[in-house]
């Protein structure tokens, strides 16, 4: 294993029609240290073969999230919850969701989604739990989206002011809204707690066909002392095991 801990985000794969146990088996035999977001039903068969869940849902849902206070008794409940399991599973991150705008300016939003991120902060901290607000397009692939930018997302983690609040820092996602890649993993490094990946345009394969030189970005994540989990989150356009293995290669830095 490299610098870099891999992790595969199982709906990319599992949808492909792959035997459950032959994907967790086939991922920790070419060096995978987690498959995550999947079923909790498989957990026990990913434990068995050394690997980790990294991460999973901290709250539903994604375009109805933390940027309503009539949301957050719910998700304090739901966030609560789901701390308490990945205490129970050794699972070290839980994805949050800001929700979309809806019409609320960003200063405003980013506001309220630290309200609500404060009210489970100490809650992660006593159990070791990073909770990870996920940055996402707005452009393409969810509209209205408002944690959309990471200069925001970095506010929002500023104004709850606890180490256990961080991005999700999905390089395919932020590609499409911003580019500048490493320059922001240099920056504002501190502040990601998961990376995702996948290839641009079109969500798929980190090969020659679309734009990112994810070489390249490997090392930058390298490079900066991130010590976390980097889930590859893409849709493979030909055979799965073939496609895993050359995303593991191209991350073994």
């Amino acid at each position: 294993m490299g610098r870099i801990k891999q992790s595969l985000s199982w709906w990319c794969f599992a949808r492909q029609g792959i035997d459950p146990v032959q994907l967790i088996s086939e991922a920790a035999r070419i060096g995978y240290a987690s498959m995550e977001m999947g079923p909790e039903e498989h957990w026990p068969v990913i434990d068995e073969v050394g690997m980790q869940v990294a991460v999973i849902g901290g709250h539903g849902t994604l375009v109805d999230g933390l940027n309503k206070r009539s949301n957050h008794d719910r998700i304090e409940a739901e966030i609560k919850a789901n701390i308490e399991k990945a205490v129970a599973n050794k699972i070290p991150g839980l994805i949050c969701f800001s929700g979309n705008r809806e019409g609320l300016p960003d200063d405003e939003g980013a506001k309220i989604c630290a309200e609500g991120l404060k009210r489970v902060a100490k809650a992660a901290e006593d159990a070791g739990i990073t909770l990870c607000v996920e940055l996402l397009n707005s452009k393409v692939d969810h509209k209205d989206y408002q944690c959309d930018r990471t200069p925001w997302g970095v506010e929002v983690c500023k104004l709850v002011g606890s180490p256990n609040v961080k991005l999700l820092y999905d390089i395919y996602h932020m590609q499409i809204m911003e580019g500048d890649l490493i320059r922001t993993i240099r920056d504002y490094g501190e502040y990601i707690g998961h990376y995702h990946t996948a290839g641009n345009p079109g969500r798929n394969d980190m090969d020659d066909t679309q734009e990112i030189y994810y070489p390249a970005v490997a090392r930058a994540i390298a490079d900066s002392g991130y010590e976390g989990f980097v889930g590859h989150e893409f849709i493979p356009k030909g055979e799965v095991f073939e496609a895993i293995r050359a995303a593991y290669e191209t991350f073994d830095v």
